[in-house]
């Protein structure tokens, strides 16, 4: 293959040239305490057995009325699960572990400061913490089932804390990343319609204590603008009694939890019993329009869901010390760090701040001290550790049963030191793959009864039924080393309801594309498009390719390209823009913002940085671009259309092909100079 054919290939058809790894097996040791080593669990959940097999995973949790419908399609694609049934989720993750478990820890908080004593608290400590809270959303804010709050937090535990508490109630929370800036928040307040939001004086991060505070009163004045009216901000102490941010409270708006909690001190609320297809959280995640779309979660699928594949894809058990280095602002520390982990009567960490810091050893002087026997965490932070102290590991008396992948396909040659190295050749590796949509995994690994295949997700878990189609809608067979749009054949308990506010879009970007009647009822003829490409062994492993779509996957966390372009253009010199991925060694990916000006303006390093800064305005820091090229003009097709293909081969130092379809082929040269020189 020559180098201007590899070129003019996509990703994904590069992708599928990559040799199939070899397999690596589960010890005894852990076979012997797995909680699933039954290969029959995939009869039962095959399709023929759908959509009741799911019931296995509802009967993990504790109802306050069984379902009548286990699966409800009248309203294809917008399903419901378990519909007639009753639950509350803060009821399932810790008012039911009280009897026999109420003085085992809950959440390990690990403070960035190493000087800082680890928090343990209890189920009870929790229950306690938890009703008081919700006293106050009930009482002091007025708050009642079904309606919508914005959380706005970093990695404590007081995260969780609001989180159940918003759940004991009905209410339906709404966390923003806590690196997200103000106008990030102030953009999900005014879609979801929330009145208050719950946030944090300040926080460490990287050695900093860092104002949040500053951000809440962006976000406020933002949706203002809007006619979105915060009545009330609550705001959490770092260290209670104890205010660390400069950015003052505003009077009658304003309150410290912390004072507040002295009028709540041993208050109790009940949980209220909710339908199980009543929602129980947004989480917004971005798309290629732009604007961010809420993935509305539903409560009883949902927990039905992160139950069942916490106990048998990660194999949790109430004796295990879990930990998920995720954060809680994302869809995988909703499902994996609080509510799947909790619902089993796990002890699962929060750690607040950045893993290499103060070094590369923190990681695991945590799971020593804590006796961590369960590891879950994204390739990116693999491979900074590893960058950053690939010998670390072994200085440390810890020792874990199971590790997790998640976020982004894992490099067959990190993923081998990850095994090695990390888990010592002794635990079982689950590389899975699912979305903010999902709710949870996809595609993994059964740990103990399937091998597992460095740089592959693996098959579709139980009741999951992966499907790849090509541009025509056709079936691209397993082993023809030919990459397509993968697909899920059935819907699952996890899956989100609906777009927030926008069912059209959930329809149109979800369902559409191989729905093969749209007026159908039957869940068979809306497969679930997902967005992603991949290409399927022989052995039914799925290997994932990247988005299809114009997403960027920084670390882990997808970005939307158009977000990025639109904060560009809120500098008014600006008139064009344009982001295309560029490769990094520990993120996977980072973007590369190219803008071309309006007629009259002078480029300069100083305009530069103000796009820069735009785009962490507007979107936070995680979008932070590595290099903004000011250009004289953008490579176009005849139509006008920018060809960021041609702009993604010149960032990644690859042939860019044939220009001389473009409008203007001579820019290509004047660009490739200008980025290559540097």
């Amino acid at each position: 293959m020559t180098v201007k054919e590899v070129t003019e290939t996509s990703e994904a058809e590069i992708a599928v040239h990559w040799g199939e790894e070899e397999f690596f097996h589960p010890s005894a040791r852990f076979i012997a305490q797995a909680n699933m080593t039954d290969p029959d669990i995939f009869e039962r959940f095959s399709l023929e057995n759908f959509p009741n097999c799911f019931k296995e995973y509802a009967d993990l949790l504790t109802w306050y009325e069984y379902w009548h419908t286990t699966l409800d399609t009248s309203d294809a694609p917008f399903f419901k699960w378990f519909v007639g049934g009753r639950i509350n989720a803060s009821y399932n993750c810790i008012d039911r572990h009280l009897e026999k478990n109420r003085n085992k820890t809950a959440i390990h908080f690990v403070p960035e400061p190493e000087d800082e004593r680890v928090e343990h608290l209890t189920y009870r400590e929790l229950y306690v913490r938890v009703n008081e809270f919700a006293a106050i959303l009930k009482d002091f804010c007025g708050l009642k089932a079904g309606d919508m709050v914005t959380l706005h937090m970093p990695m404590v535990a007081e995260l969780p804390i609001s989180m159940l508490a918003c759940a004991r109630l009905g209410i339906i929370h709404s966390q923003v990343f806590g690196g997200f800036s103000g106008k990030a928040c102030s953009d999900r307040i005014i879609d979801s319609g929330s009145r208050v939001l719950i946030t944090m004086d300040a926080y460490h991060r990287g050695g900093q204590l860092l104002d949040h505070k500053e951000k809440a009163d962006i976000a406020v004045s933002g949706a203002a603008a809007e006619n979105q009216e915060v009545d009330k901000v609550l705001v959490w102490q770092r260290y209670p009694g104890k205010y660390s941010s400069k950015t003052p409270m505003v009077e009658g708006r304003d309150f410290f939890v912390n004072d507040l909690l002295k009028t709540y001190y041993g208050a109790r609320v009940d949980p209220v019993p909710m339908p199980a297809e009543a929602p129980l959280f947004l989480m917004y995640t971005s798309g290629t329009t732009g604007k961010p779309k809420g993935a509305q979660h539903s409560t009883g699928g949902y927990l039905a869901y992160v139950t069942g594949t916490s106990k048998y894809i990660q194999d949790i058990h109430p004796e295990d010390v879990y930990w998920c280095l995720a954060d809680i602002g994302w869809i995988t520390g909703h499902s994996y760090i609080v509510y799947g982990p909790l619902a089993l009567c796990a002890s699962t960490v929060i750690y607040e701040g950045v893993p290499t810091f103060p070094d590369a050893g923190r990681p695991w002087r945590i799971a020593q001290d804590l006796d961590v026997n369960i590891f879950h965490t994204a390739p990116t932070s693999i491979r900074a550790l590893r960058k950053l102290g690939p010998d670390e590991p072994q200085k440390y008396n810890y020792h874990f049963k199971h590790m997790t992948t998640v976020g982004e396909p894992i490099e067959p040659e990190v993923w081998k030191w990850y095994y090695n190295v990390v888990g010592k050749g002794e635990a079982a590796i689950c590389d899975t793959w699912w979305q903010t949509e999902n709710g949870g995994f996809l595609c993994s690994t059964l740990p103990a009864i399937q091998p597992m295949k460095p740089g592959s997700a693996g098959p579709g878990v139980p009741g999951i039924h992966p499907v790849v189609f090509d541009e025509d809608g056709n079936v691209v067979p397993p082993g023809t080393g030919k990459a397509g749009n993968i697909c899920i054949q059935n819907p699952w308990p996890g899956s989100f309801q609906t777009i927030w506010r926008d069912r059209d879009r959930y329809v149109s970007q979800y369902y559409e594309r191989y729905c093969k009647d749209p007026k159908s009822k039957r869940w068979q003829d809306w497969p679930y498009m997902t967005g992603d490409a991949a290409v399927t062994a022989a052995d039914g492993y799925v290997r994932i390719l990247g988005r299809i779509d114009d997403v960027i996957n920084v670390s882990g966390h997808r970005l939307g390209t158009k977000e990025i372009e639109s904060a560009a253009l809120t500098i008014g010199e600006v008139a064009e823009a344009a982001v295309v991925p560029v490769k990094h060694e520990l993120k996977g990916k980072e973007p590369d913002l190219y803008v071309a000006l309006r007629p009259g303006c002078t480029p300069s390093d100083d305009l530069a940085k103000r796009v820069q800064d735009a785009v962490v305005t507007e979107i936070g820091a995680i979008a932070r671009p590595r290099k903004v090229w000011i250009v004289p003009d953008m490579p176009k097709t005849r139509s006008g259309k920018i060809m960021r293909r041609v702009l993604n081969a010149i960032s990644n130092d690859t042939d860019v092909g044939d220009v001389m379809t473009l409008a203007n082929p001579e820019i290509v040269d004047e660009i490739t100079r200008m980025v290559r020189k540097k």
